[in-house]
């Protein structure tokens, strides 16, 4: 059993959040960006893990007709491989069945053989590959789909 609890993420962790990504990515996103995010709760989710009041792990997705898609996940440097992440996901993917998603899609840097991992474990496939992707690093994503449900399936 997990020793961290999921709740929606609120304005007041954006600095938490801001953390992680500095730390985490080489293109983090800005505070404003954040702020934009969470605050768009018509087409977005994001959560974080709280373990001992501190958010050890956060998820962005966003939705789009019936697909999911994976802004963002990051883990508080140092709490790698806790099952944070997988958490954060099953949580994500409990609420996208009770929205009829049927499939998600998101994008993951050709390097991040750590995050590839993960979501070939949850049925992501790579489907095609976008050049460039990343500003500063001009590094390719790889772009992977999971279909979550049969498309005729009922909700």
């Amino acid at each position: 059993m997990s020793e961290w609890s999921i709740r929606r993420c609120e304005r007041r962790d954006v600095s938490e959040l801001l953390a992680i990504e500095v730390a985490q990515f080489p293109e983090p996103w800005t505070k404003g960006m954040l702020l934009d995010e969470i605050s768009n709760t018509e087409t977005r989710r994001y959560t974080v893990a709280v373990e001992r009041g501190r958010i050890v792990g956060y998820l962005g997705v966003m939705f789009v007709l019936d697909e999911l898609h994976v802004n963002t996940i990051g883990t508080l440097p140092g709490e790698e491989g806790r099952g944070i992440a997988s958490s954060l996901l099953d949580e994500a993917l409990e609420d996208a069945k009770t929205r009829a998603i049927t499939r998600a899609t998101l994008e993951v840097a050709t390097s991040n053989e750590r995050a590839q991992q993960l979501y070939y474990r949850y049925g992501f496939k790579p489907v095609g590959v976008r050049k460039n992707y990343y500003e500063r690093s001009h590094e390719d994503a790889l772009v992977l789909w999971a279909q979550l449900r049969d498309e005729n399936e009922g909700a």
